[in-house]
């Protein structure tokens, strides 16, 4: 396809742009660049577009490019200004310095005026592109150029081609939340090519995120929006290593990505990298982590906890503007914790609904998968597009009755106020719970029921469901072995025949119970009773305390803190000790088991919501800082989207706001 010649623009510049300057070409063979101080990949392997160009071409020359596509008749400074304008403001990726040259086309005939060849000469644009489309301004007629969308690009013009490559700015995660960066390898076998590179000075990773601009006129509900895997998940070509280099050493990349993954792609988004977690997904506290750094959380004096297993995922939504969403995991607490001590949002949603194929597990029937959000609107999107029916687990995996989610405003009547696990720790941030509770009551004329959930539950008749030690157990079973089947056995089998017998390196959380396993206590007949017992568990739940009537997908809406009520909790252990702070995980006197549990065994739905944040006096900076204060709202399972619709209606009425990365979330 012959495509148009390089027109060369002169005048004197106005304009001072930073000058392309080649880094380095990666093991893909594609271009690390910079532009000034900002550093960016250019997918030159692969390029988006390849297009013919006039013969005699044949010095190839990289030059950074922008593409303007327009429905305009005249091609005026006006238009071309208002534009590039809108990249500026619209795109984090895109600037000034993409304007070496130039490729612009037009829906119908259009003519570039005098003023736009002067917009052009100020910024001393020397190349010039267009199609038949365009004339004046010295570019020749060509062919359309179908796929080369609007945005930035490195163009390579070698002999009788010009290449137009898909760039990608390089962001450091200063934060070291990610294993990785990642990108689409645009091969055409949708692979994706991992980042290994790094800023030797301060030791962050490079995460590449492509231009904004790509997806404006791509109608996908999900289109551009920059998401980070927790690395548990599968995506092709890929390693999968659960945070352990042990079990990335005896496995290969992966040749096949999650369905969950591959949704969020169909759905348009870009996935930009994987990242930690507590390794195979335990709830290891941040002085336990061997094999990797533990991430850090911007919050507060940037020494708090992130919790445990979806760790580098909340905490990398709490950091980074550049990114829009993380996805996780949770089995006992993995997604809600890291969103409450990053005052984030985040969830675990009812068993079932949502695939785990292609995903590490730790427990089978426990496992769910959720994401984090800066943003409820935005979080609401997401999951109404993400969790659909031919995605929900199979009965035979879950245990437990099929499942149904209406998508109506069948809203809870009545507010559950567990006297075992609140009121909040800090007596500061109470007073944000009940203005947050009251908001509830008059938005949706709710009442409050203070009850024991503790003392209610053993309350039920039948021995099994309710004895929460038991079902507590069940869960443990169910955990234990499907993490030892897939991963613990194969890991431990492997590498013993490798390195004469000896046992792999692993984190503390999962060395004695692997070292000591007895398959003839925890076996897969063990696992199916376990299964049994949760389902009886969950028939009593939803029959006793979260239920549906013909008014309410779940008469009830719990309310509980699965975070610390208003402490700060910190990544160094010591510092946990004072009065002024506190440990995750910790049961409240008198409960059977923590906050956390109640899901993991009863099946239901429990979102963590920020709604605040209060002072606290920081031991590393020596000065007053905030930490987030959340509340964890619960709905009987398969209510999660009348729950979305709840949250909604209470950001539409300003109780809910959107979060700021940094120190602070409001």
């Amino acid at each position: 396809m012959a495509l148009l010649a390089c027109t060369s623009v002169s005048a004197a510049p106005v304009v001072k742009r930073n000058p392309y300057t080649f880094v380095l070409e990666n093991p893909y063979s594609d271009t690390i660049f910079q532009l000034g101080n900002v550093s960016y990949l250019a997918n030159t392997k692969h390029p988006k577009v390849v297009l013919g160009v006039e013969p005699g071409t044949s010095t190839t020359t990289y030059i950074p490019i922008t593409v303007i596509k327009t429905n305009a008749s005249t091609i005026s400074k006006d238009l071309l200004s208002s534009t590039i304008a809108s990249y500026v403001d619209g795109d984090d990726v895109f600037s000034y310095d993409f304007l070496p040259g130039l490729y612009i086309s037009s829906t119908t005939t259009a003519s570039m005026d005098a003023s736009a060849i002067e917009y052009l000469a100020g910024f001393n644009t020397s190349y010039v592109f267009s199609d038949g489309s365009v004339s004046g301004g010295g570019a020749i007629k060509v062919s359309t150029t179908a796929g080369l969308l609007a945005g930035p690009y490195l163009a390579t013009l070698g002999e009788n081609v010009v290449n137009f490559a898909t760039v990608y700015r390089l962001y450091p995660d200063t934060y070291r939340t990610f294993l990785f960066g990642a990108y689409d390898s645009n091969d055409g076998q949708e692979n994706h090519n991992p980042l290994g590179i790094f800023l030797p000075k301060m030791w962050d990773p490079m995460i590449p995120v492509p231009s904004r601009i790509y997806s404006w006129t791509d109608t996908r509900p999900l289109a551009g929006e920059r998401v980070a895997v927790k690395d548990l998940y599968d995506v092709k070509e890929l390693q999968t290593s659960g945070g352990s280099q042990a079990w990335a050493y005896i496995t290969p990349t992966s040749n096949g990505t999650a369905p969950a993954v591959q949704r969020l792609i169909n759905l348009g988004a870009v996935i930009v990298g994987k990242q930690k977690l507590a390794q195979f997904a335990s709830g290891a506290n941040p002085w336990e982590w061997q094999d990797e750094h533990y991430p850090f959380n911007p919050r507060g004096d940037g020494w708090l906890t992130c919790s445990a297993s979806s760790s580098g995922a909340g905490c990398s939504v709490a950091a980074y503007d550049w990114l829009d969403y993380a996805i996780g995991s949770d089995t006992g607490s993995s997604m809600r914790r890291p969103a409450a001590v990053s005052g984030t949002y985040g969830q675990r949603p009812s068993q079932g609904l949502m695939s785990l194929e292609r995903v590490l597990p730790l427990g089978g029937a426990t496992d769910t998968a959720g994401v984090f959000s800066r943003d409820p609107y935005k979080w609401i999107k997401f999951a109404k597009n993400w969790y659909i029916p031919p995605l929900h687990q199979d009965v035979s995996i879950t245990g437990l009755s099929p499942l149904v989610v209406p998508d109506s405003d069948a809203f809870p009547k009545t507010i559950l106020y567990p006297t075992d696990y609140l009121p909040l720790n800090n007596s500061a941030a109470e007073p944000i719970l009940e203005a947050f509770i009251a908001n509830m009551t008059r938005i949706f004329g709710m009442s409050v029921k203070r009850f024991n959930f503790t003392a209610t539950v053993q309350n039920w008749t039948d021995p099994v469901a309710s004895n929460l030690t038991t079902l507590n157990a069940a869960t443990g079973v169910i955990n234990t072995w499907s993490a030892w089947e897939v991963i613990g056995r194969p890991l431990l089998t492997t590498w013993a025949r490798l390195f004469d017998g000896r046992f792999p390196p692993i984190d503390p959380a999962r060395r004695p119970g692997w070292k000591n396993f007895n398959e003839s206590i925890t076996n897969q007949a063990a696992y199916d009773r376990a299964l049994v017992t949760k389902n009886r568990g969950v028939e009593w739940y939803e029959a006793d305390l979260q239920y549906s009537t013909p008014e309410s997908c779940s008469e009830s809406v719990m309310l509980y803190d699965i975070g610390t009520g208003g402490l700060p909790s910190f990544r160094e252990q010591s510092l946990n000790d004072s009065p002024a702070a506190s440990y995750l995980a910790i049961r409240p006197p008198g409960a059977a088991i923590t906050g956390a549990n109640i899901c993991p065994i009863f099946g239901c739905a429990d979102f963590t919501i920020p709604i605040g944040q209060v002072p606290y006096q920081s031991n590393v900076t020596f000065h007053e800082e905030m930490v987030p204060v959340t509340i964890n709202m619960v709905v009987k399972r398969g209510c999660d989207f009348v729950l979305y619709n709840m949250i909604e209606k209470l950001a539409d009425e300003g109780v809910l706001k959107t979060v700021k990365t940094g120190r602070t979330a409001f």
